[in-house]
């Protein structure tokens, strides 16, 4: 039967070289990652795996500490970005649907702690917000500890454990980290359109978080019966469920419920996914297996990227060869997506970015070029692109060849650097002069 002990009773369960799981984003265990610094004087080589980190951590962030810990993540915050140089942050590359039982085989964790669900009546808690990779990481942890909080929500799905499979219960009472609403700009307004255009009514949708899928969100007001099975439930898809226009009815799999891996938002979506049976939040190795995904008819995915090339090589977590983001579950839906029955595959970008130039001064840049940048990941390969989206059009790249496929992506680059990616595709042979 697990144990209820305070925050520094927990952190004293950690000992030199421990490797310590915890949960994704809001799902994390917010007091016991405040407090971890304070047990470095008796602790070296500590290592934290986290993904998308909510808090600035000490241990994490304050190079004092780099030596009693070090973090290794599957996707990077500013947080992590900016602590990076210190030499004990790095990334784990990763599909997210293989990311627990990749890290597993490399090592199992000897700690999980993460947030949890009030015990309910028959001594069950919820995971709450995230089944990303929790669930088969505290299987296997030597050490499990949850704090549970509650202001987390109770969710369904496979996710939800009893206490006696609980060492340590550390009971707490802060807000759930919440993400708000990005307010799209007229270039998300554009792209929103474009994408909103090809949904068609029943369709099963993926979708991200920021400007552009909350555009998207905007203008599905008008389709019917759309449904979900996607990596993150966000405040837009619960706000088109309260509208009716997401009912999940025609799905194939796990009809009439709505289905991801993690939920990330507004306190409007956490109120909504609580004790809400229409919501299923099951492991990530399952929601965002391919074959998984494909099982369900008309399944579109739409996903961002911050640099494509004209073969169609997406760099979505990385500037050159510093890393970013991460690449999430971008491959796995954008390929499950296309294996489905009617599915789509959509990758949007603005045609642009402001950057600071060697001068240090910021010009405008095209986000679409001939070659990615020395060091870039390539987050979606060429083979996997479907369809590419910015704000001057749709095109569908399925199928073709790197001559066609070349002309189609310089023609939704900004107008003012089409005639200077032509001439670049004839330089590297892609094309050839007319």
């Amino acid at each position: 039967m697990a144990k209820y002990v305070s925050v520094s009773e927990a952190l004293d369960v950690v000992k030199s070289g421990d490797y310590i799981v915890t949960g994704l984003g809001a799902g994390e265990a917010r007091e016991f990652m405040l407090h971890l610094h304070t047990i470095a004087d008796r602790v070296k080589d500590v290592m934290v795996s986290n993904c998308l980190p909510m808090g600035n951590y000490e241990f994490m962030v304050n190079e004092a500490y780099k030596h009693s810990f070090r973090t290794e993540g599957w996707f990077y915050t500013p947080a992590l970005r900016k602590a990076h140089p210190h030499g004990n942050i790095a990334y784990i590359p990763n599909h997210l649907h293989l990311a627990a039982s990749k890290r597993i085989y490399y090592r199992e964790p000897d700690i999980y702690v993460g947030i949890a669900s009030m015990p309910d009546k028959h001594g069950y808690v919820s995971l709450s917000i995230s089944n990303a990779y929790e669930m088969r990481m505290l299987e296997k942890a030597r050490t499990v500890i949850l704090e549970v909080n509650p202001n987390a929500p109770r969710t369904m799905g496979d996710a939800t454990i009893h206490t006696d499979e609980v060492d340590y219960l550390v009971k707490v009472d802060y807000p759930i980290p919440e993400i708000a609403d990005t307010v799209p700009n007229d270039k998300d307004h554009a792209i929103g359109r474009f994408i909103a255009d090809m949904i068609r009514d029943g369709d099963c949708l993926q979708l991200g978080i920021g400007g552009i899928p909350n555009a998207v969100t905007e203008f599905l007001y008008d389709k019917k019966d759309l449904g979900v099975h996607t990596e993150m439930i966000t405040t837009g898809m619960v706000k088109l469920a309260k509208a009716g226009v997401i009912t999940n009815k025609r799905k194939q799999n796990h009809a009439g419920k709505m289905v991801a891996a993690f939920a990330m938002g507004t306190r409007e979506l956490y109120d909504y996914i609580d004790d809400n049976p229409g919501v299923v939040l099951l492991n990530g190795d399952y929601v965002n297996d391919p074959a998984v995904i494909a099982l369900n008819d008309n399944q579109v995915s739409i996903n961002t990227t911050l640099e494509v090339d004209i073969t169609g090589q997406c760099c979505s977590e990385s500037l050159g060869s510093r890393q970013f983001s991460g690449t999430g579950g971008q491959a796995d839906t954008a390929i499950g997506a296309q294996k489905s029955r009617g599915g789509r595959s959509i990758i949007a970008l603005y045609s642009t970015a402001m950057v600071k130039n060697a001068a240090g001064e910021r010009e405008e840049v095209s986000k679409i070029v001939c070659q990615l940048k020395p060091g870039a990941a390539v987050s979606l390969s060429r083979n996997d692109i479907d369809w590419l989206v910015t704000e001057y059009g749709a095109v569908c790249l399925r199928g073709t060849g790197l001559t066609e496929r070349a002309k189609l992506i310089i023609s939704v680059a900004h107008p003012k650097f089409r005639d200077q990616l032509l001439q670049e595709a004839i330089d590297i042979g892609i094309l050839t002069a007319e």
